[in-house]
């Protein structure tokens, strides 16, 4: 993902090359019909295996409209705290939300709703960064592919280049 970090119109928003537009602007089509597939309980169906990726249903509030959002994403669960990517960094909407309202509610494949509290933790030192970020992105399926990573052969030192604008999140549940 290239990701150019000045932009002339508004420069605390950076600007996506063409393709990684077109990507983003493809998973936001998907993102509705994940959403709507959770709606109609059908979020066994490709929702949760190793080709579609393992994907959770994030509520969270928006920062300006302070209303309820709702946003799939990939997650790994370790050591029983929810991990989550976000791929386009600091422009991801949903990223920026949770910075301004840590508090969010989580409904997993199996039907069950979590609240928690969202933590950005991109700042780890890498030896333990990666490691979590690696299994996000296994479990993300095809996304990583798509995004042009390949998380089960990179080196460490490929994976942490790559990533490097990635916004890995915490979330511990609550209730």
């Amino acid at each position: 993902m290239t990701i150019n970090p000045v932009n002339p119109a508004n420069p605390a928003h950076p600007v996506l090359s063409p393709s990684d537009a077109a990507l983003r602007q493809g998973f936001k089509y998907g993102n509705k019909f994940m959403l709507l597939m959770w709606r109609l309980g059908l979020q066994h169906w490709g929702m949760s295996n190793p080709y579609s990726g393992y994907i959770m249903v994030l509520t969270h509030t928006g920062r300006k409209s302070g209303l309820q959002r709702r946003t799939p994403v990939n997650f790994a669960e370790i050591g029983g705290d929810l991990y989550c990517v976000a791929g386009f960094g600091a422009l991801a909407d949903w990223y920026r939300n949770l910075v301004a309202n840590p508090h969010v509610e989580v409904w997993l494949p199996d039907g069950s709703w979590s609240a928690g509290e969202a933590e950005d933790i991109s700042g780890l030192p890498e030896e333990q960064r990666l490691p979590l970020l690696r299994q996000v992105l296994i479990n993300s399926g095809f996304a990583a592919y798509a995004a042009g990573v390949d998380p089960r052969k990179m080196s460490d030192a490929e994976l942490a280049a790559l990533t490097a604008d990635y916004k890995l999140i915490r979330i511990h549940r609550t209730a």
